[in-house]
């Protein structure tokens, strides 16, 4: 399994007062995952409307990835959008809760797999799996029911909170096959070849990694040229996966697409579009479930000024 950064959580390393927030945070969690799921959705959706009022700052990048991202929208339109989001973004941590705290058993009865007999045609084929998806309200949930069919491989950043680090480290080591540094691509890599399918989420902007310019909901993006390095390495098929949040409040879809088409190609841009063209597919169709607050078009191409203030 490998050893983070960080020690596991032991409740005597956290007593100082600065923690206590976060204390405050995780029972406040646990009590939530006493709840049955409806309850939870809609206690989640009321912490939404919270979490919008106490994130005002946060709205302008909303605004601003909405606005760059529907120009044909209203703005009665993208308001509820906006409003749509913190919605789901409150039920993603009740979804957190029930990640940490709930049993296979009583999440097994919320979710489906549609696409699974994609998955499991790499595999039988010998080749290792890369499930790509994107940062969606969903991801942390989609990522625990997973486990549920089959074991996981994810990665991970370290968090700024030593705290959660070690907490959300631990709660994650327990359902995952592995949890590896998105720094330590030797593992990640023996990981994938072992047939152990990966859970991938590259859409952020991270301007120190080597990157390319690629269209992402009609916009030159800044986008990692590592997923088709990892592909290559890992003999891997790069299969889109979307965790669906169903509109009724029944619970979830796993939708599993068949593997991107010729990939790695040895053109770094055309795989770059291909990867931001599967994330972008669910982005459209369940705009209300992506992390807008994310300021994924930071980086601009040289003499294009800024997106954000």
């Amino acid at each position: 399994m490998g050893k983070h950064s960080s020690v596991l959580f032991r409740a005597r390393d956290y007593l100082h007062p600065k923690y206590w927030p976060m204390w405050f945070t995780f029972g406040a969690l646990r009590l939530a995952a006493l709840l049955p799921y409806r309850s939870a959705l809609a206690l989640g959706r009321l912490l939404g409307r919270l979490l919008s009022l106490l994130s005002r700052s946060r709205h302008q990048v909303i605004d601003t990835n909405l606005v760059r991202c529907f120009p044909e929208k209203s703005a009665t339109e993208l308001k509820s959008m906006r409003t749509a989001f913190f919605r789901n973004l409150g039920i993603s941590l009740m979804e957190v809760a029930m990640c940490w705290w709930w049993s296979d058993a009583r999440l097994k009865p919320l979710v489906e797999i549609r696409g699974r007999e994609h998955l499991d045609s790499v595999i039988a084929s010998g080749r290792g799996a890369i499930l790509l998806t994107g940062h969606y309200t969903s991801l942390e949930i989609g990522g625990r029911l997973l486990t549920l069919f089959m074991p996981l491989q994810g990665m991970y950043r370290t968090q700024r909170n030593a705290m959660f680090d070690s907490y959300l480290y631990s709660r994650r080591n327990s359902y995952l096959a592995d949890i590896v540094s998105r720094k330590n691509s030797v593992r990640l890599v023996k990981g994938i070849r072992r047939q152990v399918p990966t859970w991938y989420a590259p859409d952020q902007d991270f301007k120190r990694e080597r990157n390319v310019f690629a269209p992402f909901m009609g916009i030159a993006t800044a986008t990692i040229t590592a997923s088709s390095r990892l592909a290559q390495a890992a003999n891997a098929a790069m299969l889109p996966y979307y965790p669906e949040r169903k509109q009724d409040g029944s619970g979830y879809i796993l939708h599993i697409d068949p593997p991107l088409e010729n990939f790695p190609s040895g053109d770094e841009i055309a795989d770059a579009t291909a990867i931001n063209q599967s994330i972008e597919k669910w982005v459209r169709e369940f705009p209300e479930n992506y992390m807008w607050m994310h300021q994924r078009f930071r980086t601009r191409p040289p003499g294009e000024p800024p997106f954000y203030p």
